[in-house]
């Protein structure tokens, strides 16, 4: 009786919705300080999901949540990048 593998969920840090972990993208703030996206979400430091989602990233663009969460500056070119990463698909 094989299952089905359950999907691990986590929470967007702007919607607070708990989705599939595929669907979010995971920011983190490295044990250096250095914050970048983490495509393989295996890197180690403080981590903070989003959701794929222009709006969503614009948000929180506005709303600087990443700095909040991950408790550290960070750099616009994040969120410019989150958002390229979205439009191109």
């Amino acid at each position: 009786m094989a299952g089905k593998k359950k999907s691990p969920l986590r929470k967007c840090i702007v919607t607070n919705e708990m989705k599939p972990k595929k669907e979010l993208i995971r920011v983190v703030r490295t044990p250096e300080g250095d914050v970048l996206i983490d495509h393989t979400s295996k890197k180690s430091g403080r981590g903070a999901y989003i959701s794929a989602n222009v709006e969503v990233i614009s948000d929180a663009k506005k709303k600087n949540v990443f700095a909040r969460h991950l408790k550290v500056k960070v750099p616009e070119e994040i969120y410019d990048q989150l958002l390229e990463e979205v439009e191109k698909g």
